[in-house]
């Protein structure tokens, strides 16, 4: 994979770990990041070496503190709803086949908290703050904050941060369900990588599975979503990595999962 402006890449093992690496703009989304992350997130989606993505912020202050502002300055509306409509970073990892953690240490606003909304789990700081402040610059969320976080923490609290513009808590964020676990700052990259491992030890073909049928959910009815899970659960039948999990259960061993 070649080198990148704003977002660093390193692969440890299974799991792909993003950085990006704009700490002199508290790691703002502007139009380059977006662009570098659609283009490396395609190369990781083919990339079989790669099971689990973990993405973080570079420094100390910030996972990211929201979009660029400076671009939003003369931009018309049209030209911002076709930005917002084409192939952004948001739209990749919601689509994208493989598990995806967010590490989060300090801000993650705005944008920052869509892109790690869009993300599978969340694993925070206890010093991180979250929130939408769109509102206070005269604007609403247009990264997917509106629907991921009504769906993640439910309409009370959703519309509370949304339209108030303030920020909560890294404790208050897990209350609410909208992160997995809260760490130490000493103890975020291990406990994150570790949950990346865990997870990469599993058939790559049934974590692809239960990420869709999870997605579905959120986006359908009771019976939509029951005859989505048994279409997946059936194809897992059809894979070695299903002969190999049974194989192993009855031979009290562990599972060497390779994805087919």
């Amino acid at each position: 994979m070649k080198n990148y402006e704003t977002i660093l890449v390193e692969k440890r093992e299974s799991v792909a770990l993003l950085t990006i690496n704009r700490p002199d703009k508290l790691n703002a989304l502007n139009s380059k990041v977006h662009t570098e992350g659609v283009e490396i997130f395609d190369e990781l989606k083919t990339d079989s070496d790669v099971r689990v993505v973990v993405i973080r912020g570079a420094g100390e202050k910030a996972f990211v503190a929201g979009a660029d502002i400076s671009e939003f300055a003369d931009t018309t509306p049209v030209e911002q709803r076709d930005v917002m409509n084409s192939r952004s970073l948001f739209t990749v990892l919601d689509t994208f086949p493989k598990p995806v953690i967010a590490m989060i240490n300090g801000f993650c606003l705005g944008g920052g908290n869509e892109l790690a909304m869009a993300c599978d789990l969340r694993i925070a700081s206890d010093g991180s703050r979250f929130g939408q402040p769109e509102i206070n610059l005269g604007i609403i969320c247009g990264g997917g904050g509106t629907q991921r976080l009504t769906r993640l923490i439910g309409e009370s609290k959703a519309m509370e941060i949304i339209l108030s513009g303030d920020m909560i808590d890294a404790q208050t964020a897990f209350n609410y369900g909208l992160v997995n676990y809260i760490y130490s700052v000493e103890e975020l990259e291990t406990k994150t990588m570790e949950l990346a491992g865990k997870i990469a030890e599993k058939s790559p073909i049934a974590l692809q599975m239960s990420k869709e049928a999870v997605k579905f959910a959120s986006r359908s009815n009771l019976d939509e979503g029951l005859r989505r899970e048994i279409d997946l659960f059936a194809i897992c039948f059809s894979t070695e990595d299903k002969k190999e999990g049974v194989s192993a259960f009855l031979e009290k061993r562990k599972p060497v999962f390779k994805g087919k």
